[in-house]
């Protein structure tokens, strides 16, 4: 579902995503661990067709983002870590503008809402402007637009900041579903914890460099991530 090949990104001299090579298949959640400044950002959005990058190649379900951009948006839904929602609509009417860019029928469009906007206990709220939003709502919402268009392939940098237990559960369950269905997850994290429980496999990257990568049995082993976190940075001090 999603396939990138030697993906190197620079920013002037310094390189910060370097040589990089992960395969995320149907029905996988594949978690994205690494430090702050790692190149866990600047991965995600190549991959989603924001930033540019210098070698290498990145495919969303065998098309290439290169060549054709908008066939894989079309695939693919991405949220960031911190979403920039336009806070002059109510939350309805932005639903609506995402279910109008992605061309989704309205009556598709308006049975996606219902169900996710009473998972996620937003319902109450999509008459309100963004405005009025606490930053977990806001996440909700860039949430449910991600879910609207039924995408293959889910994009999320840091998904569970801001959002409070309850709602990270309801999150991890529709991220599951999506996966059941053929889908595939490839989300950044920092809580090592929500990795272990939640991931099929996981990558570790460090300075841009893939340090190891493997399902959650293969890269734990008989410790916890956690463990295996600290001891991969230690050896590369």
């Amino acid at each position: 579902m999603l396939k990138i090949q030697n993906l190197t990104k620079q920013y002037g001299e310094k390189v910060a995503v370097d040589g990089l090579n992960l395969h995320i298949h149907p029905g996988e959640i594949y978690g994205f661990i690494g430090h702050n400044g790692a190149g866990k950002t600047t991965t995600i959005k190549a991959c989603c067709g924001i930033l540019p990058f210098e070698k290498g190649e990145i495919y969303v379900d065998g098309i290439s983002i290169r060549e054709d951009p908008l066939a894989c948006k079309r695939r693919m839904a991405y949220i960031p870590d911190n979403p920039d929602l336009y806070e002059f609509l109510t939350g309805i009417k932005y639903l609506h503008f995402v279910g109008d860019a992605y061309e989704v029928s309205r009556e598709e469009r308006k049975v996606r809402i219902e169900k996710y906007a009473e998972m996620l206990d937003l319902k109450k709220d999509l008459g309100s402007p963004i405005s009025s939003y606490s930053h977990g709502m806001k996440q909700k919402l860039a949430i449910l637009s991600a879910l609207i268009h039924n995408p293959k392939l889910m994009i999320l940098d840091e998904p569970f900041v801001g959002l409070d237990p309850v709602a990270a559960h309801t999150v991890k369950g529709l991220m599951r579903e999506l996966c059941d269905n053929g889908g595939a997850i490839f989300f950044s994290t920092h809580v090592l914890e929500v990795a272990e429980k939640l991931c099929d496999r996981i990558a570790i990257i460090r300075q841009g460099k893939l340090i190891v990568s493997g399902s959650v049995e293969e890269v734990r082993g008989n410790s916890s991530l956690e463990e295996v976190f600290l001891e991969l940075e230690d050896s590369h001090e």
